[in-house]
């Protein structure tokens, strides 16, 4: 098991946004958490990625204990957060902002053959490289954001919205990545709104609804849910 998530609460301050929340990662698997915006899709990553401490439950990762563990020990077990909205350093070229990447773990040699991988992965990046980032395009801003994770050697990639205000060609082509990327090994929890987009590309999927797992299953399965069906997808 990749990941594990036992019974997991937690919110902000007096406010709690997750209740009881329990989900798995297997090993070389995509899975997708979906729901509606405010379901508490974000905020459980900031509790995975160390951004926000659990109230409650227990986070396993690659058979450790790393609940409350701290962003940077998170980042070092190989657990990387690509977050909503980018984040990238705008005035920053995209060639330094993929560097901050690499050195997120301690082991940060090599940089030049992590580069060269990512912009075989990213042409596009390599052709922008001594732009500044925030000068890019929003999908070139999120093939960044996920390249700058990917520097980091993640086992498992948590990626929030990624295709947030994306057109559909961009969105197309961010998925073939996430498939290429996880077909070389590395785990990938993929937050969504768009729920067919999700489950559509994913092989395991949850439904998350006010801080609860509502439903879940094999993503081809929830897709044929009448329920998810008629709420999420309009049919």
């Amino acid at each position: 098991m990749l990941l594990q998530v036992n019974r997991l609460s937690a919110g902000y301050g007096d406010v709690k946004v997750l209740w009881d929340i329990n989900l798995e990662v297997r090993e070389k698997q995509i899975v997708s958490l979906v729901g509606a915006n405010g379901a508490g899709k974000s905020t459980l990553l900031k509790v995975l990625s160390g951004l926000l401490p659990p109230d409650e439950g227990q986070i396993i990762f690659r058979d450790k204990d790393i609940t409350g563990a701290a962003s940077k020990a998170i980042v070092d077990r190989g657990i990387i957060h690509v977050p909503e909205g980018r984040r990238l350093f705008p005035q920053m070229t995209v060639e330094e902002n993929l560097i901050m990447g690499a050195f997120s773990r301690r082991r940060s040699g090599g940089i030049q053959k992590k580069l060269s991988r990512i912009y075989d992965i990213f042409p596009r990046l390599k052709e922008r490289a001594n732009q500044s980032a925030g000068s890019m395009s929003g999908g070139e801003q999120q093939m960044c954001a996920i390249a700058r994770g990917l520097m980091g050697d993640p086992q498992l990639i948590l990626i929030d919205e990624m295709s947030m205000g994306l057109a559909p060609l961009i969105v197309d082509n961010l998925i073939d990545v996430v498939k290429s990327i996880n077909s070389q090994g590395t785990g990938v929890l993929l937050v969504e709104q768009d729920v067919q987009l999700a489950l559509d590309n994913s092989h395991y999927g949850y439904v998350l609804s006010t801080g609860k797992v509502a439903m879940q299953g094999e993503s081809k399965r929830l897709l044929k849910n009448k329920e998810i069906k008629a709420i999420y997808l309009g049919m």
